[in-house]
């Protein structure tokens, strides 16, 4: 029986989208295949996708580029594909607005973790717009209200446009008020596996949540930092 999710893989080598379409229909997903980043983006324009894996190095438009534009219009989770394991080039990618990255040559078992623990997310969303939602199970933080049905996020009566991951890590950290939580923690429990890579992933999505909720991203008044272990949530 056919995976209700669809998986967009795009690469410039087509023996690496072959190998990758292999593996994720093995565990009946559906795939859309692209080798570009403007067939990447056509892609999504005439297909419902449910999860984007997209390499860095490309021709025409590279995975950057597409990253970006694609975040004009959805918030479809991304897992950018690298060659280029230099701390700048995974940032940039996040600081693009992936979710995730998995550096070449990576194993079938790693890319499968972060595909199933990004759909995790994805079907929670699913299940959640399915059922009736109303403001009044809206949560208050201060200027904050935060809508769990609806994955909504609101501050002062105007809609805040997140990721599903800053989305999750906000939710998190607002459910554990005061609870500092560090960097390895939240990958765990936000990100839904065993991390493979380095701790940056947390703070660049810390960084662009904090420039989407805050009245002064330089001197935080939600998501607070305890040097020297991690983060925490605070609304007072």
């Amino acid at each position: 029986m056919e995976n209700k999710f669809n998986i967009l893989v795009c690469d410039d080598d087509k023996s690496i989208v072959d190998a990758i379409e292999i593996y994720l229909k093995q565990e009946n997903y559906n795939v859309i295949k692209a080798y570009n980043g403007l067939e990447a983006l056509q892609a999504l324009e005439e297909n419902e996708i449910h999860l984007i894996l997209l390499d860095v190095m490309m021709p025409k438009m590279d995975g950057y580029e597409a990253c970006r534009k694609i975040r004009e219009k959805k918030h479809t989770p991304i897992i950018m594909l690298t060659a280029r394991a230099e701390e700048v080039d995974k940032v940039l990618g996040l600081e693009m607005g992936a979710d995730d990255y998995v550096t070449k040559p990576f194993g079938v078992r790693e890319l499968m973790a972060r595909v199933k623990a990004n759909l995790r997310k994805v079907a929670a969303l699913q299940e959640a717009a399915g059922m009736a939602a109303s403001d009044e199970k809206a949560s208050p933080y201060g200027k904050l209200s935060l809508n769990l049905d609806r994955y909504e996020v609101k501050k002062d009566g105007k809609t805040i446009d997140l990721t599903l991951r800053e989305f999750e890590l906000l939710k998190f950290l607002a459910q554990q008020k005061g609870q500092v939580f560090s960097r390895e923690t939240l990958l765990e429990k936000v990100w839904g596996y065993e991390y493979f890579g380095d701790v940056r992933t947390v703070d660049v999505t810390v960084r662009r949540l904090r420039e989407k909720i805050e009245d002064d991203p330089g001197k935080p008044a939600y998501i607070l930092t305890k040097r020297g272990v991690g983060y925490y949530f605070d609304c007072d």
